[in-house]
């Protein structure tokens, strides 16, 4: 069963040194009472097993002359299924998932010592869950202290995301192809969207449009909380509150995605709830609009990320200069960081199974150069919030941030999510295009009156 998580873990076993690596799968967390937040598995975890169940161990074992995947999973319990449906079970794990053995997850320890008796390494990561390292260890230094019986433990420890890491870093063509499906569903929920916003809805109503997109369209949750902050709340970078009036002048800033195959779309747009841009968010739009263009030029194979950052910072830095909101020329105000209270985040992030992935951004000091196969994020901003002095008078209240998914090609780049409008002209005119929203009345728009006939 040559499946793509089947090549992975060929990939993660070739790049192992002799040992054995040990993963847990994400916890069930508690919302409140009886009841648990959804359940989404652990990224590493699922990335080398494809396994969606909680209360499951992986262990991965190398040596000269042998490769072993074995998972610990919750076996099939007839009265539990019938209140939470039926699980993979050990026999499944074997033959859906391809583990070479499987057994109930509550034998884990008691077999673990076996599974590193005499093994030079373990690899586990560190730092994340104590409890579990805690007892891992202990199992370890159990091994060490029956020296006399010939027996020991790994003497070393290696955290497995040094290379789990690198590996997610580097899209395959198929994990291109799902992050395609997610931009796309993302696109679909931001269209819904811009065509349903006017004036005197509830933030939380457009947050609603585009989820029930993303969940229409085959996405299996979103990647993170939807942002949907109009006028002053879009100057708070992470607003989740999504509780304000929008009015007929504001901007209002979306930021949402939707996972698909565990791969997360990021996209954000700002746009006019009256459908016209009208000034002064129209010329701060429009610079934070020309800063994202100059980043994505720059991506391309052997630049770095430090290069398409400064792209973006120094057109950013140009318009604080020519809107009169900060003074000097533009290399003094980028090197003394007086944009950083209207500009307060890096230009993007990597993407992949988390929205904000995993993988280094510099190496011994250096930003690292991007490679075919990378997909990060290019979202430049500016934000005046009414809370911030130095702000100018005429720009309180304003957040604009701009973002779309960046793939490296070999012969430069690719825009995931290129077609979604974001040009002033382009977006005012879909807005004015209409969509079958129009027959949705927003339910904080007042109450339609019935009438009867006699």
């Amino acid at each position: 069963m040559d499946t793509i998580f089947a090549k992975r873990r060929r990939r993660f076993l070739a790049r192992m040194q002799e040992g054995v690596a040990v993963f847990r799968s994400a916890p069930v967390c508690r919302r409140n009472g009886d009841v648990d937040h959804p359940y989404r598995q652990d990224s590493d975890f699922h990335y080398l097993t494809g396994f969606e169940e909680p209360g499951a161990y992986a262990v991965f074992e190398k040596s000269r002359d042998r490769r072993r995947f074995v998972l610990f999973v919750e076996p099939e319990d007839p009265e539990q299924d019938v209140w939470t449906g039926r699980k993979v079970g050990v026999d499944g794990a074997v033959r859906d998932y391809g583990a070479d053995e499987a057994f109930p997850n509550r034998e884990f320890l008691d077999r673990l010592p076996d599974l590193l008796l005499n093994r030079p390494r373990l690899y586990l990561a560190f730092g994340r869950d104590p409890d579990f390292e805690r007892e891992v260890l202990g199992r370890v230094e159990t091994l060490k202290s029956e020296a006399r019986k010939g027996h020991h433990g790994p003497w070393e420890v290696v955290d497995p995301r040094v290379i789990l890491w690198d590996m997610r870093l580097r899209k395959t063509p198929a994990e291109v192809a799902s992050l395609e499906r997610a931009c796309e569903v993302t696109m679909a929920g931001f269209e819904a969207a811009m065509r349903a916003i006017r004036p005197g809805m509830r933030e939380w109503e457009v947050a609603a449009v585009l989820e029930f997109e993303f969940r229409r369209r085959g996405a299996s949750r979103v990647s993170f909380e939807t942002i949907c902050a109009a006028g002053a709340n879009a100057a708070t970078l992470h607003y989740v509150a999504n509780r304000s009036r929008m009015g007929a002048g504001d901007l209002v800033l979306m930021d949402a995605g939707a996972e698909v195959d565990f791969l997360a779309a990021d996209i954000t747009r700002t746009v006019p709830v009256s459908g016209r841009f009208t000034e002064p968010g129209r010329t701060v739009y429009s610079w934070v609009l020309r800063a994202q263009e100059a980043a994505i030029a720059t991506v391309r194979p052997g630049a770095t990320y430090r290069e398409v950052h400064e792209a973006g910072l120094r057109v950013l830095c140009e318009g604080l200069r020519e809107m009169g909101v900060v003074k000097g020329e533009t290399r003094e105000i980028m090197e003394s960081g007086a944009y950083q209270p209207f500009f307060m985040h890096r230009i993007g992030h990597w993407l992949g199974a988390d929205v904000h992935d995993v993988g280094p951004y510099f190496r011994g000091g250096e930003s690292i150069r991007l490679e075919p196969g990378m997909v990060l994020t290019v979202e430049p901003g500016l934000y005046f919030s009414d809370a911030n002095p130095a702000a100018p008078e005429w720009a309180r209240g304003i957040g604009v941030r701009i973002e779309d998914d960046v793939l490296v090609t070999r012969d430069g780049r690719r825009v995931l999510t290129a077609r979604l409008p974001k040009a002033v002209e382009d977006v005012e005119r879909f807005m004015a295009a209409g969509s079958w929203w129009e027959g949705v009345r927003p339910a904080s728009i007042g109450r339609v009156r019935r009438t009867t006939s006699r």
